[in-house]
């Protein structure tokens, strides 16, 4: 085969610091300041608030030192993909890719790019959420897959798509990162290094400000006085299925570790630093956010959080040590928290389309690198495409509530690829092995098993629509396949 122009490949421009705020950066949004009202709402206790992000914590950092041993084994673009498709089947690793494109990646950078926009409107209010240009009314994304299989709604719901200040500004934002990501992926780890650095400064500030000058005693007594921190359920196995099922919001504020994994043809000394920048970065960010918690409780009583206006307990907390000042603050932070998110997923998801391009699975174009900025431009900009039609349907927290038990799905799947590896691959070069294997693994296994039957038990409205999304691209693959393997692009992306 001919040796490819190094013009056509993507360059090594991720350093390690980088690649360790690409899985900090990923990870750390607005989810933190806010879906701890919702888990506190469910759980009902201040103890089982802080045992559901311990529990997210733990199982996190598992599966990302578990996906290490097959990031160092498959350091090529494309991450979890790859593992699916190399462990598995080509099949499994397409149903992940396309669930990341239709939804997954496309559907939280649109969430994430919004929520600034409407964290900025908190500092400038003439930003207004309100639709000042309907295009049309479409039913729920679930009521609609329900309604196939002859199962309407009993509430049938009816999504507005149009044009408002917050989704204009935030299809702005797509716009703006998707053009200096084409331009170099240098200037957009850079760009992701400085950001993260703010965002966990700000993260570590509300921590320390809670625990050292909001300290509040109404708040300690109502949340660690005698009887109250684990309110009136006692711990036994009945209250695990509300464990689970309060985790949903927890898991995905710390999802995303993996998207350093999608651009590992482009991290320096992949083998060595991809394992590294998984574990560490998914064990700061975990911590911080168990800590975060314990401040929330210290400056507010449960009941507080569990009220907090628009689920906003990051700035409700602010607001009780700095007062009215505390709302701008803690806008601030949140913009920047996800501005540097949004950096962070549209870097990576890219290089998922561009290995399943390689496949013959995805469109051509998004195949090619372009020589100036060696960057899988096309595939950036069909991302952005998509993300900002989502962003304009206002459709893509319901989609995110759909695939919560896809996600899982998907990385149960990757650990049995591991297992599937370590048997049919024995003798393959693998620079990490995962610590205390088969152990750890097969108790991640086991733990993402049980949330999923406690999320199909408790929450069916969510997971079977999820379902629903993945099977749809099983016929996709199979047309895809036929008419792309023939015009697959034949070179070897993964050696720059």
């Amino acid at each position: 085969m001919t040796q490819p122009d190094n013009r056509t490949t993507l360059v090594r421009g991720i350093s390690p610091t980088a690649a360790v705020a690409i899985v900090m950066g990923s990870m750390i949004g607005s989810g933190i300041f806010i879906v701890s009202a919702d888990i506190a709402r469910q759980v009902g206790s201040p103890g089982l608030l802080l045992l559901v992000w311990a529990i997210t914590g733990v199982v996190t950092v598992m599966g990302a030192l578990t996906q290490g041993e097959l990031a160092a084994m498959y350091p090529r673009a494309g991450g979890q993909y790859v593992y699916l498709r190399e462990g598995l089947s080509p099949l499994w690793g397409f149903l992940y890719g396309w669930t990341l494109f239709l939804v997954i990646q496309t559907g939280t950078i649109a969430a994430v790019v919004v929520a600034f926009a409407r964290f900025l409107a908190v500092l400038w209010p003439g930003l207004s959420p309100d639709v000042w240009l309907s295009l049309g009314h479409v039913p729920a994304p679930g009521d609609a897959l329900f309604a196939l299989f002859g199962h309407p709604s009993a509430h049938p719901q009816a999504i507005e798509i149009g044009v408002s200040w917050q989704r204009l500004f935030g299809i702005g934002i797509v716009l703006l990162l998707t053009w200096v990501n084409a331009r170099g992926v240098k200037t957009a780890a850079w760009i992701q290094t400085v950001f993260t650095a703010a965002k966990v400064l700000a993260l570590a500030g509300l921590v320390l400000l809670g625990l050292a000058i909001g300290r509040n005693a109404a708040a300690l007594a109502a949340n660690f006085g005698l009887g109250r921190f684990w309110g009136s359920a006692p711990l036994s196995l009945a209250v695990l299925p509300i464990i689970g099922a309060s985790m949903v919001g927890s898991l995905f504020s710390s999802d995303a570790w993996n998207n350093v994994a999608f651009a590992a043809t482009e991290v320096k000394h992949p083998r060595r630093n991809l394992p590294l920048a998984l574990g560490l970065g998914t064990g700061v960010v975990c911590a911080l956010y168990f800590l975060a918690n314990v401040a929330y409780l210290y400056v507010l009583p449960l009941s507080q959080i569990q009220n907090a206006a628009q689920d906003r307990v990051g700035t409700a907390a602010m607001s009780v040590i700095f007062g009215q000042a505390g709302l701008a603050i803690m806008a601030i932070a949140i913009m920047v928290s996800t501005f540097g998110c949004s950096n962070g997923l549209v870097l990576a998801g890219a290089r998922v389309y561009y290995a399943m391009s390689h496949d013959g699975v995805f469109f051509r174009s998004v195949g090619v690198v372009d020589p100036r900025h060696r960057t899988p431009k096309a595939a950036l900009w069909v991302q952005a495409l998509w993300t900002c039609l989502l962003a304009l349907s206002g459709t893509y927290g319901n989609l995110l509530d759909y695939v919560i038990f896809a996600a899982v799905l998907f990385y149960f799947l990757t650990v049995i690829a591991l297992f599937r590896l370590r048997r049919i691959r024995a003798d393959a070069e693998r620079p990490y092995r995962v610590l205390g294997y088969p152990w750890m693994p097969a108790l991640y296994l086991a733990a993402m098993g049980l949330l999923m039957v406690d999320l199909l038990v408790m929450k069916p409205l969510y997971t079977w629509p999820g379902l629903i999304i993945v099977m749809i691209g099983i016929p996709v693959y199979f047309v895809w396949r036929k008419v792309g393997l023939a015009s697959a692009i034949v070179e070897a992306p993964d050696t720059p």
